[in-house]
């Protein structure tokens, strides 16, 4: 069979990796969005050796050869398709829809995540989709879940102590009462995921007792020596 005419061979699709917006409203919803991306990637396994992906505020297109077919959850997370970094996410490439996505609503964002994404998302098959308003000054109340069930979602109920389980995740999520930052909790050993900055205290906790520790035993070393020489 002869070359394809050069005037018959579709042109090249750009599916382009930014619009140029900023990706948060505020420091604080940026944050809260990236403690979540590496909470969630601590606790599904990181990098290219995990099976699952977790990103956020990336490009996901779902209609091939339709660039404007295309929405970016600020927090999302697929099984299967392996932890390898990616530059955006071809949902016909990937075969694999976002099994949970968390939007961090904000002055901005607000009606568009409890409108036309939540409903993009039921479409696209997302089985959980996730709102958490950090201000509690857009969303009544600022954490709330729900469940795709025969492909329509429904609120996820929560718990007598207010906390709402994640089904996808095998988490426990909650606000915490004195700053209203989001909390996720593994069900399986009841142990919160940490956030960076408590690593880094643990780390920095682990670095001092090491330190004390050297000390104890040189104080002990000198000591021996001296009771050696006397």
């Amino acid at each position: 069979m002869g070359a394809m005419p050069q005037s018959a061979i579709p042109p090249a699709v750009d599916y382009p990796e930014s619009d140029g917006q900023p990706m948060a409203e505020t420091d604080l919803h940026r944050d809260e969005m990236f403690a979540l991306i590496d909470m969630l990637r601590d606790h599904v396994g990181r990098g290219s050796a995990s099976r699952d992906y977790v990103s956020g505020n990336l490009f996901v297109y779902y209609e091939q050869g339709v660039p404007s077919a295309v929405f970016a959850p600020d927090v999302f997370l697929v099984r299967g398709v392996g932890g390898q970094q990616r530059r955006i996410y071809k949902l016909w490439e990937e075969r694999v829809a976002p099994e949970v996505v968390l939007e961090v609503s904000s002055r901005k964002t607000w009606l568009e995540d409890h409108g036309k994404k939540k409903v993009l998302c039921a479409r696209l098959g997302v089985a959980e989709y996730w709102l958490y308003d950090p201000e509690a000054d857009y969303l009544h109340p600022a954490l709330q879940g729900f469940r795709l069930v025969n492909d329509r979602y429904e609120g996820i109920d929560p718990a007598p102590d207010g906390s709402l389980e994640s089904a996808a995740l095998g988490l426990r999520l909650s606000l915490a009462p004195e700053d209203g930052r989001i909390v996720l909790v593994d069900v399986r050993t009841g142990r919160p995921l940490q956030r960076v900055e408590d690593k880094t205290a643990a780390l920095r906790d682990s670095m001092s007792a090491l330190r004390d520790a050297e000390a104890e035993i040189e104080r002990l070393r000198t000591r021996l020596q001296d009771q050696e020489d006397g």
